[in-house]
């Protein structure tokens, strides 16, 4: 099963320039939601990550709706956990959601057919192979961009459900990241104040998380060695 390049739920083909909220736009948009301040300096740093990019294939998107809030026009979720499918269909976070192995993302879709593939909170999930792996194959299937989100190191994290994929078999570093030829910007503030699922370790939260902010704002942001995680941005040759 393939999915379509440029059409999106209502059968209607994209055309012309990127279609993404401005920056303002966007950060109005999330603080009237009362959004985390870290969950708005994500969405930020990923609208920037995604400039220039019209289609993206959002892999192990669960039910999140975060391109939808970006403002990307056409987006493609692909998810192996049946429940996140059927509720993001419900819930229409995506204009076509695809149910499969993330293993075998080639069996789906054709080389360069997105200008972006992403992965958010997802490549910590496989063994370091399988993660190679996933790397390789989205690099193949993006033209512009390939994007991941991912713990800084490895974080020890269980499952939620019995049969779910929660579970994290592996960890990804700065260093190792940029070996692999991406640009590395820390995330969530240092890594010292954060635990499983990347809550914050002691409270009041709420006194934590502005000493995490600060951290963020004038340490690990660009020292991502020292954040808790890293979003990582490969920029690919346009043929």
């Amino acid at each position: 099963m393939a999915a379509s390049r440029f059409i999106t739920s209502s059968g209607r083909k994209v055309k012309g320039a990127p279609f993404m909220k401005s920056r303002t736009k966007l950060f109005l948009e999330l603080t009237r939601r009362k959004a985390d301040p870290f969950a708005i300096l994500n969405m930020l740093a990923l609208r920037k990550a995604l400039a220039g990019c019209n289609s993206v294939l959002d892999i192990g998107c669960s039910s999140s709706s975060t391109m939808r809030t970006l403002g990307v026009r056409n987006i493609i979720g692909f998810e192996g956990y049946l429940p996140f499918v059927e509720k993001a269909r419900q819930l229409h976070t995506h204009d076509q959601m695809v149910h499969g192995n993330i293993s075998d993302l080639s069996d789906y879709f054709q080389p360069k057919q997105f200008d972006a593939c992403i992965a958010m909170d997802v490549i910590e999930h496989f063994q370091k192979p399988d993660g190679l792996k996933l790397m390789q194959t989205m690099e193949q299937i993006a033209r512009k961009r390939v994007v991941f989100f991912t713990p800084n190191g490895f974080l020890p994290q269980g499952h939620t459900a019995q049969d779910d994929f929660e579970v994290h078999l592996s960890g990804w570093e700065t260093n190792e990241m940029r070996g692999y030829g991406y640009q590395v910007y820390g995330a969530l503030g240092p890594k010292s104040l954060r635990g499983e699922y990347h809550f914050l370790k002691h409270r009041p939260r709420a006194f934590w998380g502005l000493v995490s902010l600060f951290g963020h704002g004038f340490w690990t942001r660009w020292q991502p060695q020292n954040a808790a995680a890293i979003l990582c941005v490969k920029n690919l040759a346009v043929v």
